[in-house]
């Protein structure tokens, strides 16, 4: 049988107008389900079929995938819906297994990308083989960690590389299975802004009935598509199914999902304008405000030297932390915006005491803070990362990248500080 038909992305074609879907179980676990899930899926918008094959579970004992046979169903799946399949490859061994099958996508998974030595032993195996490769974000929020992955894999060769934000690990309980922290992958996109940007809310939900809601914010943050786990009975998955959904659920989330432009109109009305420039001067405000707060902080550090008090004070901190988020809820604000919001800026203020401790003040600290920021920042835009961005086609666009609406990124800007 031949070979699918590729989309523009795999082809090196980035395409604003045609997004680029992604759709199939969590693990391939017959060939039967396999087959199953790609017929019906191939009634929707479906770019590229996914199984996985090798499952690296967080805990020995559960089902850690069927093998190199899933392959060969995976692919009988694609072929039979003319359409190209991807799996995960965690290993040198598994990349070469894929390419024996005729995978014709890969993806390196969140655990693979943490570890600099399983995606160099990766990229080596790719050497010299151009198959796209699609690259998960890392456990951890570390967006340089992601970026050298990237680079590594580039740097074997191969062209036609997609990005996967699939949400970051963090402590205590919470909404989602992994926090989206989209301030990561917006970041992402100004500085790679020609690399294809999908999202995966399967695994940032955790929860089937959560996907919905993530995958319009993504879109809404103008991501190039998504990835979606879809499986024909998730009921009885052998992995992961609480989150995985049925093709027809599929479906209705693809027709249910609104574009948005990335512009707008090209003239702005005279209140868009006014309120722009009233958030200028609030910014303005809250930057002065935040100055004068850590003033008060670096005082407050010279007395604690002075008389030998410990800088952080549990009970201080909780009034804190207790009053500022009851003064939010009053004014309609996020709970846990403002919680992370003070987290980072308490945790800036131990910081300059801490400096005051060591008998540095934060003036000359800020200086040398500054000093390093600006070599940094133009050290990325000459182009003298290790990544060859003139190569990758990444230039030149720093202040042509939209950010997302205000009123979308209210309710995810968790962990961003103003400091």
């Amino acid at each position: 049988m031949g070979s699918a038909p590729k989309h523009g992305f795999l082809n090196g074609n980035l395409s604003a107008s045609k997004k680029f879907f992604v759709a199939g179980p969590c693990s391939v676990e017959s060939e039967e389900q396999m087959l199953r899930t790609a017929m019906q899926l191939s009634a929707y918008e479906v770019t590229l079929i996914r199984g996985g094959v090798w499952k690296p579970r967080t805990r020995p004992g559960s089902f850690e995938g069927v093998g190199d046979k899933g392959l060969v169903w995976l692919k009988q799946a694609g072929n039979a819906v003319g359409l190209p399949v991807a799996t995960e490859a965690a290993n040198p061994t598994h990349v070469e297994a894929c390419l024996r099958a005729g995978v014709d996508v890969l993806w390196i998974g969140a655990r693979t990308t943490t570890s600099p030595f399983a995606v160099q032993e990766i990229a080596d195996a790719l050497r010299g083989v151009d198959i796209p490769v699609m690259i998960k974000n890392p456990m951890n929020p570390d967006i340089e960690l992601w970026i050298g992955a990237i680079e590594r894999i580039h740097k074997a060769g191969t062209t036609k590389i997609i990005l996967v934000h699939r949400g970051f690990s963090t402590y205590g309980e919470t909404l989602y299975r992994n926090q989206p922290i989209w301030r990561i992958p917006i970041e992402l996109r100004r500085r790679l802004p020609h690399l294809p940007l999908i999202c995966d809310p399967s695994h940032i939900c955790g929860k089937q009935r959560l996907v919905m809601a993530v995958a319009q914010q993504a879109i809404d943050l103008l991501f190039d598509g998504l990835m979606i786990e879809v499986h024909c009975a998730p009921r009885s998955a052998l992995s992961d199914s609480g989150q995985q959904m049925t093709p027809a659920q599929y479906g209705r989330v693809i027709r249910k999902l609104h574009y948005v432009s990335s512009s707008g109109p090209t003239q702005l009305p005279d209140v868009i304008k006014l309120l722009r420039k009233e958030i200028d001067a609030i910014d303005d405000n809250l930057i002065a405000l935040l100055a004068k707060r850590m003033e008060c902080v670096e005082r407050i550090g010279i007395w604690k030297r002075n008389e030998n008090v410990s800088l952080f004070q549990p009970e201080r901190w909780e009034q804190i932390l207790q009053d500022r988020i009851q003064a939010s809820l009053k004014r309609h604000l996020s709970g846990s915006f403002v919680r992370n919001l003070f987290e980072q800026i308490h945790e800036e203020a131990l910081n300059i005491q801490g400096r005051v401790r060591a008998g540095r003040s934060s003036s000359s600290r800020n200086r040398e803070v500054g000093a390093f920021t600006a070599e940094h920042f133009e050290n990325d835009r000459n182009g003298s990362r290790a990544l060859d961005v003139a190569e990758l086609d990444l230039r030149g666009q720093w202040e042509n990248c939209p950010p997302p609406s205000l009123e979308r990124q209210h309710a995810c800007v968790a962990g961003i500080g103003l400091d």
